[in-house]
């Protein structure tokens, strides 16, 4: 990079204005006049940073013209899936046209090409004439095209500064060896964004392997029976995709346009228009910045510093400001190194009195715990952040060795009940906190569970919701522990100091995300969920988590010994029906060959969008009843799957240190307020099939003098159902005791419930559960041997019987229309944007959700308050809650308390919440999980 050559800065317009938008997707800028600026606004800044600090001799700016490209004509399907443009896009487009015309700056775009093809020919152009370009973009595709004289310019984003790539840059970051080989790796790869469909099954790592083995993607082709195993047939089989793939990916660079020098250079901007339009836009501050004005100096040096005593150490108190932070940020984020803060690093015993002591003045206070791990049961504390005002935060850093006497000292905090304690999924700080025998007491508040609820369907990591709340950007782990991999450092070796401004910013930043929490939650129903339900059910799932199951690994050695049996079975079964011996059943494109090219089990087979046919399992479950071929694939899939995902990866999780499993619970996750669980998903583990059941058979007792003990609501939805329509008839149906089932089906059919049939039982079951879930007469009839006309007339029927629910359907679609969200029995809500929307599928599926959601967030919300009130009966006993798995409670009871514990927990489950409809619950218990269900 020279400074003596002429500089042309080529901006893609379109990347650049999607980035803009979504960086204020969730808190959008509104003008008085209601106009989006988000785009316009980050674009416009974008802009300014180029202008003012690189000063460009020539600069254009080259978007996307709405004419087909000669992509699109050579493979329709590229960029076929992609959304529509967002409207706040198509708002902003002619907006920064404008804009481009009040900097003078060419706007520039050619029909039939991409603006990647018009900036690749015009750095060309350019560098031939001795220019050094820069292209603007966050597109890494644009790699292939830097040269000795050609950069990438990326901007930056979460406060990073922006980054240039040259020749180095690129080879580095793509693991190849040249940037010839970035189209290689291009189509080996393919892009879901594009739709370029690439080689199936190669990512990053095999791309650059294989370009390090062979050179480019001919030359791979050249060897390709060579290569062996999956990746080797995958290869083989989509030449020709991976050949137009590379084609897709190239970028042209011989577009009909040419660089006249004159026509680039940077003219002085039209300052009449800047301030016509910006005035228009309502930017203040950038009209300031742009038109000459002086802007505010910076502010990034705290008001307050820590004064020296006479022994040296820091008075942390003193001088402590009462004004909120304040930032030099302008109209961009803030951030660390521009926004007013003050994190103190705590070390000496004396600060540490000196802080717990101003601690136990507090109302609440926000601490955040840094450790060696994420994992709970191997995590060592490292510091402690305590925040109680924006803009200071406290940093209690612990050496290895004294990390309990420090701690301890902070007790008197920690276990004061009066003090509320504020933190981001507070459930692993305690679960950290509990391994040094601290007790977290008081009321606390969780800003996940908080958002969690206020917004259920966006995001809830404290990244997202400093930038959605605060317009600020925080500092990334990784600036300080490095990228995941092998070299990535802990906590425990970075310097206390970074480690400080770190953790101090969680710590404020979480609390200053608190205090707009509150406010948006006010007095209303979703401030009682949280209260009542989520908070309590925090120490509760903690207690759980570090607690964890017993496993036989013994039993799941066994089992998988049989599950490879099975799978050796299958295979040479379902090769055996194709008559074929060469192909693999794990390869899509082969299987679908076999059946619908070789077997033509179809005479119109379905394919996927690269053109292969589909061999989905609703697909296989259709041909299944016909072609036992089929079902023996869907047997040969489940146990694959059940191998790899449960029995083999089960006792590779079980805990080192406790020789116990431990699932994670997650209480922010499904909308709809129902608990999830991961490493493992105990959700998922499927139980309808002999093989799937004896993984349940696997989790049992701690020891012989102890039981696995299960509770289980029965029907919890569909007694719900009838409770939140009253509907009279299923009402007295389940307060009666009938087999709801075979009383639908008596019902709907118009027989007596001695003459119910298993098929009608087995058909009304269907219909039960379907209605909930907008089942129509097609869906009913895929789920069962009915014709559609049959279906259609039953669902009618179902509707006749029980006309209460097609009314509390009606109703709840109204309700969700006049409010925008609907409500669960305690209060939940569930908020629909789509609900009144003009597309009939997006509303359809909102409308399906005003109906399902306040049934399946009740029983969510009543399983929540039973395990609360469990939980707390529980202490005086041994017995311990150890699973939550759909409507089921798992616990590990010792025999002795079996008969008295098993009727408290039936009770509680059962009277979580007063209701008209009973609440049946079945408990059992045995030597596993599955004797117990």
């Amino acid at each position: 990079m020279s400074d003596s050559k002429p500089t042309l800065y080529l901006l893609d317009a379109y990347a650049l204005i999607y980035r803009a938008y979504f960086a204020f997707v969730n808190n959008p800028r509104i003008s008085s006049k209601g106009l989006d600026t988000s785009a316009i606004f980050g674009f416009t800044v974008t802009l300014l940073e180029i202008l003012e600090k690189k000063n460009p001799s020539h600069i254009a700016i080259v978007y996307d013209t709405a004419q087909p490209t000669v992509r699109h004509i050579e493979y329709p399907e590229y960029k076929a899936q992609r959304d529509e443009t967002p409207e706040g896009i198509k708002v902003a487009f002619p907006y920064i046209r404008q804009v481009a015309e009040a900097f003078r700056i060419p706007f520039l775009g050619v029909d039939g090409y991409e603006a990647d093809d018009v900036i690749g020919t015009l750095a060309k152009q350019a560098e031939e004439k001795g220019y050094e370009v820069y292209m603007m973009t966050p597109d890494k595709d644009f790699g292939q095209l830097v040269s000795e004289n050609i950069f990438m310019y990326r901007p930056g984003r979460s406060g990073n500064p922006p980054e240039i790539w040259g020749v180095p840059e690129v080879c580095e970051k793509f693991d190849i060896d040249t940037v010839d080989q970035i189209v290689d790796y291009l189509g080996m790869m393919g892009d879901a964004v594009d739709n370029i469909p690439g080689i199936p099954g190669v990512g990053p790592k095999t791309a650059s392997k294989l370009l390090k083995q062979y050179g480019s993607m001919e030359g791979m082709y050249e060897h390709a029976d060579e290569i062996k195993g999956k990746l080797g047939e995958k290869i083989r089989d989509n030449q020709e995709q991976a050949l137009l793939s590379k084609k897709l990916a190239r970028i042209i660079i011989d577009v009909p346009i040419e660089f006249h020098e004159g026509d680039f250079k940077k003219d002085p901007a039209d300052e009449e228009l800047i301030k016509e339009l910006f005035s228009e836009l309502e930017f203040r501050t950038l009209s300031k910045r742009v038109l000459g004005e002086s802007i505010s100096p910076s502010a990034s040096a705290p008001k307050a510093k820590a004064k020296a005593d006479s022994s040296g150490q820091t008075d942390l108190f003193a001088q402590v400001p009462t004004e909120q932070p304040e930032s030099d940020a302008g109209d961009g984020p803030r951030n660390l190194s521009n926004t007013e803060h003050l994190y103190q690093l705590v070390t000496h015993p004396k600060e540490r009195k000196e802080l717990l002591a101003n601690l136990l003045k507090q109302t609440a206070v926000c601490f955040d715990t840094e450790t060696t791990s994420i994992d709970v049961r191997e995590a060592e504390l490292v510091g402690l952040a305590l925040s109680y005002q924006p803009g200071f935060a406290y940093y209690v850093h612990l050496p290895e060795g004294e990390q309990q006497a420090i701690i301890d000292e902070f007790r008197p905090f920690f276990e004061n009940e009066e003090i509320e304690k504020i933190g981001q999924n507070l459930k692993y700080d305690i679960s950290v906190l509990s391994n040094y025998n601290i007790e977290v007491k008081g009321p606390i508040f969780d800003t996940m569970l908080a958002h969690y609820l206020i917004n259920p369907d966006m995001r809830h990591n404290m990244d997202i919701m400093a930038e959605t709340y605060l317009a600020y950007e925080t500092q990334s782990i990784e600036e300080l522990i490095g990228k995941k991999g092998k070299n990535q450092k802990t906590m425990r070796q970075v310097e206390p100091e970074k480690v400080a401004e770190y953790a101090g910013e969680d710590a404020d930043i979480t609390l200053q995300l608190a205090a707009i929490f509150k406010e948006k939650l006010g007095d209303d129903s979703t401030a009682k969920v949280l209260k009542d339900i989520e908070t309590p059910l925090v120490k509760v799932l903690s207690h759980m988590e570090m607690e964890g199951i017993n496993l036989d690994r013994e039993a799941l050695k066994k089992l998988s010994d049989e599950l490879a049996e099975d799978i050796l079975r299958l295979d040479k079964e379902i090769h055996d029906l194709a008559g074929n011996s060469e192909f693999n059943i794990a390869s899509p494109k082969q299987l679908g060959d076999v059946l619908f090219a070789e077997m033509k089990l179809l005479d119109k087979p379905k394919k996927t969008k690269s053109g292969q046919y589909s061999t989905s399992e609703d697909i296989l479950q259709e041909l299944a009843g016909e072609h036992e071929i089929a079902q023996k694939i869907l047997d040969y899939r489940q146990s694959v799957k059940l191998k790899s995902t449960y029995v083999d990866a089960l006792p590779e999780m079980v805990s080192p240190i406790t020789h116990r499993l431990h699932t994670s619970f997650n209480q922010a996750v499904a909308a709809t307020g129902r608990l999830s669980s991961n490493n493992p998903n105990l959700q998922n583990i499927p139980i309808r099939t002999e093989r799937g059941k004896e993984v349940r058979k696997a989790f049992i007792p701690r020891d012989d003098n102890h039981v696995i003990l299960a509770a289980d609501y029965s029907q919890i939805e569909l007694r719900l159902i009838a409770e939140l329509s009253e509907e009279k008839t299923m009402m007295e149906a389940f307060i009666n005791g009938e087999d709801i089932h075979a009383a639908t089906a008596a019902k709907v059919f118009g027989v007596s419930l001695e003459d119910v049939t298993r098929e009608m039982r087995s058909n009304a079951k269907t219909v039960n559960f379907g209605i909930i879930y907008g089942v129509s007469a097609f869906g009913l009839s895929q789920q069962t041997s009915l014709s559609r006309g049959e279906a259609s007339d039953i669902i009618k029927s179902y509707f006749r019987t029980y006309p209460g629910i097609q009314d509390y359907i009606e109703s709840q679609k109204e309700l969700a229309r006049q409010q925008g969200y609907v409500e669960t029995m305690l209060g939940r809500r569930r908020y629909l944007k789509d609900i009144n929307s003009r597309n009939a599928v997006v509303r359809g599926h909102a409308e399906r959700n005003a109906v399902n959601a306040p049934i399946q967030g009740s029983a969510a919300d009543i399983i929540k308050i039973a395990m609360i009130k469990i939980d707390a009966a529980l202490k005086d006993y041994k017995t311990r809650m150890l699973l939550q798995v759909h409507d089921e409670l798992v616990f590990d009871a010792p025999k002795e308390e079996l008969e008295t514990v098993t009727p408290i927990i039936t009770d509680l489950m059962q009277n979580a919440i007063e209701t008209k409809v009973p609440l049946v619950v079945e408990s059992g218990y045995g030597a596993n999980w599955l004797e117990a269900h």
